[in-house]
């Protein structure tokens, strides 16, 4: 029972129990949202600079970010769903910038592990379709946010 998770390092930087500790933490959070088994997703771990170019190319936004999500369930104008019976779910890929993980663990002043959880369930909800464009959206995912991080054992 779970989800299969695919991971990029391209800093060569995360160390091998940073990467079970996102598996676990990521395979907790879809048993939270009950996500069906065999659902897939991706994780590379990057640097400023690519985060950077992948934030300018897709959200015009000049600068380096923390985590950005692509879903690929969610259906560009003129695009049909592919369904299969035994095809798995995928859930799309998750981009986090080691980077701003430390430098934020660092600005917060916790834990490199806790915001690396942090992002990596914030991305994960993005990929299920939960946002923070309104401060009811905000509210809901900040908030399922915060109970997946307790019940992990990585709350505040």
């Amino acid at each position: 029972m779970a989800i299969n998770i695919d991971f990029l390092d391209e800093t060569n930087e995360v160390k091998e129990d940073h990467i079970a500790l996102v598996e676990k933490l990521l395979q907790h959070a879809a048993e939270a949202e009950n996500i069906e088994d065999d659902s897939e997703v991706s994780i590379t771990f990057v640097k400023n600079e690519a985060i950077h170019e992948i934030n300018r190319t897709y959200r015009d936004k000049d600068q380096p970010t923390d985590v950005i999500s692509f879903a690929l369930e969610e259906l560009g104008e003129g695009e049909i769903e592919i369904l299969g019976e035994d095809m798995p779910r995928v859930l799309g890929d998750i981009i986090i910038s080691i980077d701003r993980t430390k430098e934020q663990a660092e600005e917060y002043g916790h834990s490199f592990e806790r915001e690396l959880g942090f992002l990596a369930v914030h991305g994960f909800l993005h990929l299920l379709g939960y946002d923070h464009m309104t401060d009811e959206d905000e509210k809901e995912m900040f908030g399922k946010q915060d109970e997946i991080l307790s019940s992990f054992g990585l709350g505040r």
